[in-house]
C-alpha cells in the first residue's frame, strides 16, 4: 500500500511539473522590432471629411421597403470633389450605378492585385431613439474628440481613411508596383448582393484573381479581451457561415376552450427547449485554439495554464468560454431563435405553430451537418425542419502565414506600438462573402482602436469615432500599401 501511495504521489509531481513547465514556457514569441511610425497626420481635416460623409444619410431599407438614391448619389459627387487626386490618378467604375470600384494600376501585371474594401451604406437610426444620441445621428458633429454619427464605425470610417490614405501616397509621389483596387459597397448591410457581389463578378469577368482583400472587421480592442491587459488587434481570417431554419409544429386545431394535452404551441416548445439544451458541439481547436493561443500567451499565470495545458483541461476550459456570449460565439456555431407564430386569435387553436432559428456556422460545420444536428436534438416526427432563405458555409480560413497578412501585423505594430496581434473569427457577415471567392486570402479588420464604451454604437445609438483613430488609420494603410505593394 505504501508503495501504491508513493508511486501515486510521483505521479501527482510528475503532473504537476509537466503542467508547471508548459505554463511558464508558454509566453509571447519574440517578434522582429518593427520601425515606429512617427509621423502625426493631423487628424482635423480628416474629421471634416468624415463628418462631411455622415451628413449623406445613405441607408440601405431593409426590402421591400425602398432605399433613396439620393443620398447615395450625393455621396458619390461629393468623393470627386474631397479627393480630387484619386479621381484625376486612379480609373474609377461605377457598377450598378452606386457601387465604386477603383484602380491603381501598378507597373508589375506579373503581381497579384490587392483589395483594399469598405461599405458606405448604414443602417436606419431605430425610430424613437433619435432623441437618445447625444448630438443628432446624420449631423457629423466633431465634439469631445469624436466624430459623432451613424456610420462612423460602420463603416464610413475606414471608407475615408482608405481614401485619405491613398490620397496621402499620390501626394508624396508613390507609384505601385502592385495594381492596387478601392472598393465601396453600397448594400452591405443587406447582403451586398447589388454592390460587392456586382463588383466581384465585374472582377472575375476580367480574369482577376487577388493576392490578398482586406475588408471590415474585428478593431484593435482595448479593455475587450478578457485577461488581457494590452490592446489586443484580431486579424480576422475567415467568416462565419449562415442559416435560418424554420421548425413547423403540427397539431389538431380546434376551440381553446377544449384543448389537446400537447397543442402544436406545446409541441414547438418543447422542442425549442430541446435545441437550446443540445448545442452545436464546440472545442478549441483550429483557428479557433490559434486565436486563443494568442491572446492567453499575454494572459495571468492561472489562465495560461488552461489554455497551455488543453490535454488536462480542456472540459473546463470549454465550459468557461461558453459562460460569455462573446467567447461562445468563436467556440461553436451558435443557435438563436428569433421568430415565432401560432395561430391567427387568441381562442382559437393553431393548426400549426412556427419558430424561426438562426445559426451562424463555425468553419469546422457544414451546413447540412447543422441541419442533421437539429433534426437530431428535437427528435420529434411532428417538427418539421425545414430550411429558409439563404445560407452559406463558413468562409475559407485565411493564411496566418502568408506576406500580406505579417504587413498587417507589422503596420499595426508601427502605429499603435505594443499591442497583441492574433488571428479571429468574424462572428458576423461582411462583404468578403463575394471577395473570398476570387482572392488567395481574405482578411477582416478594421485598424482603428475600441473600447468597451464603442461596443453599444454599433447599429445602436451614439455611434462614433475618435480623432486619433482617424490619424492612426490612415496611418495603417499608408503602411500597408507600401509594404505589400512595393514601388
Amino acid at each position: 500500500m505504501k508503495k501504491l501511495l508513493l508511486i501515486l504521489l510521483a505521479g501527482l509531481i510528475g503532473l504537476a511539473a509537466v503542467v508547471l513547465y508548459r505554463t511558464i514556457t508558454f509566453t509571447p514569441p519574440a517578434l522582429p522590432p518593427v520601425a515606429q511610425n512617427q509621423e502625426r497626420i493631423a487628424p482635423e481635416p480628416i474629421a471634416e471629411r468624415l463628418s462631411q460623409a455622415i451628413r449623406f444619410p445613405t441607408i440601405s431599407q431593409q426590402p421591400p421597403q425602398p432605399t433613396d438614391p439620393a443620398p447615395f448619389e450625393g455621396f458619390i459627387a461629393w468623393l470627386e470633389t474631397a479627393y480630387p487626386e484619386i479621381h484625376a490618378t486612379l480609373k474609377r467604375e461605377r457598377i450598378n450605378n452606386h457601387a465604386l470600384l477603383y484602380t491603381w494600376a501598378g507597373s508589375n501585371t506579373a503581381l497579384k492585385p490587392i483589395l483594399l474594401t469598405a461599405h458606405y451604406d448604414v443602417v436606419p437610426v431605430i425610430p424613437g431613439t433619435e432623441k437618445d444620441w447625444k448630438y443628432p445621428p446624420f449631423d457629423g458633429v466633431i465634439a469631445e474628440g469624436y466624430v459623432w454619427g451613424r456610420g462612423t464605425l460602420d463603416d464610413k470610417g475606414a471608407a475615408i481613411t482608405i481614401m485619405e490614405g491613398i490620397s496621402a501616397l499620390l501626394r508624396q509621389g508613390y507609384k505601385p508596383a502592385r495594381t492596387i483596387y478601392l472598393s465601396f459597397g453600397n448594400d452591405e448591410e443587406i447582403g451586398g448582393d447589388a454592390g460587392a457581389g456586382a463588383i466581384t463578378a465585374h472582377l472575375q469577368a476580367q480574369g482577376v484573381r487577388l493576392e490578398w482583400s482586406l475588408d471590415e472587421g474585428s478593431f484593435v480592442l482595448d479593455g475587450i479581451v478578457p485577461g488581457v491587459a494590452l490592446p489586443a488587434a484580431s486579424i480576422n481570417v475567415a467568416e462565419k457561415g449562415y442559416l435560418t431554419l424554420d421548425l413547423i409544429a403540427r397539431a389538431a386545431g380546434g376551440h381553446s376552450s377544449m384543448p389537446p394535452r400537447e397543442t402544436a404551441v406545446g409541441i414547438l416548445a418543447s422542442a425549442l427547449v430541446k435545441l437550446q439544451g443540445s448545442p452545436v458541439p464546440g472545442a478549441v481547436d483550429g483557428l479557433t485554439a490559434e486565436s486563443f493561443g494568442a491572446m492567453a500567451r499575454h494572459m495571468s499565470f492561472e489562465r495560461r495554464m488552461l489554455f497551455a495545458n488543453q490535454w488536462l483541461f480542456a472540459p473546463v476550459l470549454n465550459w468557461a468560454l461558453s459562460q460569455s456570449p462573446a467567447t461562445n460565439a468563436s467556440l461553436r456555431t451558435t443557435t438563436a431563435p428569433t421568430m415565432l407564430s401560432g395561430s391567427i386569435k387568441e381562442n382559437v387553436l393553431p393548426i400549426e405553430a412556427s419558430a424561426t432559428v438562426n445559426f451562424r456556422l463555425h468553419p469546422r460545420d457544414k451546413i447540412d451537418d447543422v441541419i442533421a444536428h437539429v433534426t437530431k436534438a428535437v427528435n420529434d416526427s411532428r417538427v418539421e425542419v425545414r430550411r429558409r432563405g439563404f445560407a452559406q458555409d463558413a468562409s475559407p480560413v485565411a493564411s496566418t502565414d502568408s506576406a500580406g497578412f505579417r504587413a498587417m501585423a507589422d503596420a499595426v505594430r508601427q502605429v499603435y506600438g505594443e499591442v497583441v496581434v492574433a488571428p479571429g473569427l468574424t462572428i458576423a457577415a461582411t462583404d468578403s462573402k463575394h471577395y473570398q471567392t476570387i482572392s488567395d486570402n481574405a482578411y477582416r479588420f478594421n485598424p482603428m482602436l475600441i473600447t468597451p464604451q464603442d461596443l453599444t454604437g454599433f447599429h445602436g445609438t451614439n455611434e462614433r469615432l475618435s480623432l486619433e483613430n482617424l490619424s492612426r488609420a490612415t496611418r495603417f494603410y499608408i503602411e500597408l500599401v507600401k509594404a505589400t505593394a512595393g514601388g
